[in-house]
């Protein structure tokens, strides 16, 4: 056994091959042989425990881990790791059991020193190694844990060792990619598999792309009956004082997602067409690749984000399951029926993802990053190129290091909502044509990849860890079809992100 005390009387402890933890004021431990090994900050109370401590060490080893926050020593991990420690304390008294996992013990340790910034950890925190490139450590992390959240990334790189050993283990799954093509491959590869184990396995969990699923719903929820909407445009505005900044594993993500473009576009042509959207009216005519919104006073450009992709595959699971989806265990009459009413309340929208500028000079260095990753991300030789030297290729938007905590600080992000429909689809002998009724909503909130992903992402954790029952059976699902109807709305506005209706208008 290896026990050493750092400057926040935190305690490491190793015992045998089991995993580090770390406690606040530890009482005892067990080493491998079970020989009782005791060290105390209070010995009056050390009399009480002695009975019971071979029993509660070797449970302390055994027992499942409520979540496990895996790659929590990068960039983005550290700091899911910072905010999920905020809700240590479990619905009903007690304390959650929490995980962080990664390659490198050392590494992690660093990490979760740098997330409680030199205070005390309100829980213990178990840290376990694990690497993508090792399947039995991944199979071992799997089950100890009920709920792996993944933080390691590019996921097309990454992401399937970590996500066939969830399935495998029958445990739930949340991550922060935005990579279509790793999401569409994951459901393609093992939802049936993950409906039988019982997983629910759940990408695109950060910023990608819950506020577009979110806003989506919430914008085309204000139309209510008779009325119907049948477009939502959303454009997102980036705002900062000290300059946006992105880190090299985001931007790596995008080289290959151009790079590769053309390969998920042959697979989702040997897919299975999914159901059709029953959109109302005629067919709206897309806007242009670079246009002026007059009702946000910008210009604004098409956002080649995951959001449009994922939004669709939402509306296409709602469409094919017109009763919902099968949840964990049968809920009472009521409250499945009330499931089932926020269900149907979903409608089907053409949806369009942009993002806006102030000043058309403003569009100029997005186009020519556009125009990089074209041209240039579709050779193998260029694709290297691009990932090594991010800096130089983005003009710093991208480096190696990431964001300050001051650059995190000083951004935040509003995305507006465009919905047009009509304001009465119960008119008997007419067709519905042109949207006669707008209605603009928007979504706020802190800077994108380091505080509003991690906010997001533990928040649609504690209702898979609490809420479990009434989420479905299992299964390869987008955010908005998991939990488009549960009260993650409701526990983002707690925590920082705003949903507001702005305006209702006639067209």
């Amino acid at each position: 056994m290896f026990v050493h005390s750092d400057a926040c009387h935190v305690i490491n402890i190793v015992i045998g091959n089991t995993p580090e933890l770390r406690f606040c004021d530890p009482i005892l431990a067990i080493d491998a042989t079970n020989k009782l090994l005791t060290f105390s900050t209070h010995p009056s109370i050390l009399s009480i425990l002695l009975f019971y401590a071979a029993a509660a060490a070797e449970e302390m080893v055994e027992k499942l881990v409520d979540v496990v926050v895996f790659g929590a020593s990068g960039y983005t991990g550290k700091h899911v790791v910072r905010e999920i420690l905020k809700f240590a304390d479990a619905p009903g008294g007690g304390q959650r059991r929490i995980a962080i996992a990664g390659r490198s013990k050392a590494k992690l340790t660093s990490a979760l020193d740098w997330a409680l910034a030199g205070k005390p950890s309100p829980v213990s925190v178990y840290i376990l190694e694990a690497d993508v490139g090792n399947p039995a450590s991944l199979a071992s992390l799997c089950n100890k844990t009920r709920l792996l959240l993944n933080c390691v990334g590019p996921y097309r790189l990454y992401g399937e060792p970590v996500f066939a050993a969830c399935v495998e283990a029958g445990i739930d799954y949340l991550d922060v990619s935005g990579e279509p093509d790793f999401m569409e491959r994951m459901e393609f590869k093992y939802g049936e598999q993950a409906k039988k184990q019982g997983s629910l396995m759940v990408s695109a969990c950060g910023f990608d792309c819950i506020p577009a699923e979110l806003g989506v719903l919430f914008n085309s929820r204000q139309f209510a009956a008779p009325a119907l909407p049948q477009t939502v445009n959303s454009y997102l505005v980036l705002e900062s004082k000290t300059g946006i900044r992105g880190n090299i594993g985001t931007w790596e993500s995008l080289v290959l997602g151009v790079a590769n473009e053309a390969d998920l576009k042959k697979f989702r042509k040997s897919r299975p067409r999914r159901a059709r959207l029953q959109i109302p009216g005629v067919q709206a005519q897309k806007l242009d690749f670079a246009h002026w919104e007059k009702n946000l006073g910008s210009w604004a450009a098409v956002l080649p984000a995951a959001d449009a992709s994922v939004v669709r595959r939402t509306l296409a699971t709602v469409a094919e399951n017109p009763q919902g989806l099968i949840c964990l265990e049968d809920a009472e009459n009521a409250e499945a029926e009330l499931v089932k009413r926020k269900w149907q309340e979903i409608k089907p929208v053409q949806y369009g993802v942009y993002i806006a500028f102030k000043r058309f000079i403003d569009m100029i260095p997005y186009f020519l990053l556009g125009a990089l990753l074209f041209f240039f991300a579709r050779f193998k030789w260029a694709a290297k190129l691009l990932i090594a030297y991010p800096e130089l290729f983005t003009l710093r938007v991208f480096t190696k290091k990431g964001p300050t905590e001051e650059e995190v600080k000083n951004a935040h992000f509003q995305m507006w909502f465009f919905g047009k429909g009509f304001s009465n689809s119960n008119i008997e002998g007419q067709q519905l044509k042109i949207p006669d009724k707008q209605i603009v909503t928007r979504v706020c909130g802190p800077e994108i990849g380091y505080v509003t992903t991690p906010i997001i992402l533990v928040q649609a954790a504690l209702i898979v860890l609490d809420e479990r029952k009434s989420l479905p059976k299992g299964g390869v699902l987008t955010p908005g079809a998991v939990f488009g109807i549960s009260d993650l709305q409701e526990r983002l506005e707690k925590n920082g992100i705003t949903f507001e209706v702005v305006s209702i208008s006639k067209v």
